[in-house]
């Protein structure tokens, strides 16, 4: 069957790793809100294309986001969707534009949440991820792929690790609330292993 699955969840409930599992099970297509705009950054919208914001630097307007999102959607035939909608408003065109089989919430308590976010580390040449606990390099530092160095991003110390979810909750809770309201959402415990956290998600999905 070929499944319409919004993925949502706080920065580091495991929303990447669970839709490429979500995805790899049901084929479907891996619909995150960069990978759209990069794919269509030269698209015509009437507000200008993604490409002249983000070359200036600029959040890319909600309408334009909206239009990038919905020509990927109508381009697949099952897609789990990741990183959208961040806003209300946003939340409320996708309900105008598809019918979703599936609003699944990772819920994952913040203590955890800022482990493991403060914990990920990154290829500095190759972009692949880790963590010092839950997915550690084979050498500390040193990235299995390609020997490049690992890092820690910014956005991952603990400071900033709190702001990010600080904003995901002012921002997302509505967002939360609209699909609750709806009937439409599923919380599913997101913590332990990633794959009792995806077999949880299968049983909700198919439920």
């Amino acid at each position: 069957m070929s499944y319409r699955i919004l993925l949502l969840g706080a920065p580091g409930a495991g929303k990447g790793t669970q839709s490429e599992k979500l995805a790899a099970e049901y084929e479907l297509d891996h619909v995150t809100t960069g990978d759209a705009l990069r794919a269509n950054a030269d698209m015509e919208t009437e507000y200008g294309t993604p490409r002249s914001f983000m070359e200036a630097g600029e959040l890319v307007p909600d309408p334009v986001v909206n239009e990038i999102v919905k020509t990927a959607l109508s381009n697949a035939d099952g897609f789990v969707l990741d990183g959208y909608p961040r806003t209300l408003s946003q939340a409320e065109y996708l309900s105008e534009v598809t019918d979703l089989d599936a609003v699944v919430l990772l819920d994952v308590d913040d203590a955890v949440l800022l482990d493991r976010l403060t914990g990920r580390r990154v290829c500095d040449d190759c972009g692949a991820n880790y963590h010092v606990e839950f997915q550690p390099p084979e050498t500390p530092g040193v990235c299995d792929d390609c020997g490049g160095e690992l890092i820690q991003r910014e956005d991952d110390t603990k400071e900033t690790a709190r702001e990010r979810l600080e904003v995901f909750v002012e921002n997302t809770e509505p967002v939360v609330t609209h699909f609750r309201d709806a009937g439409d959402l599923i919380e599913v415990d997101g913590e332990g292993t990633p794959e009792d956290v995806f077999e949880r998600i299968r049983d909700a999905v198919e439920a």
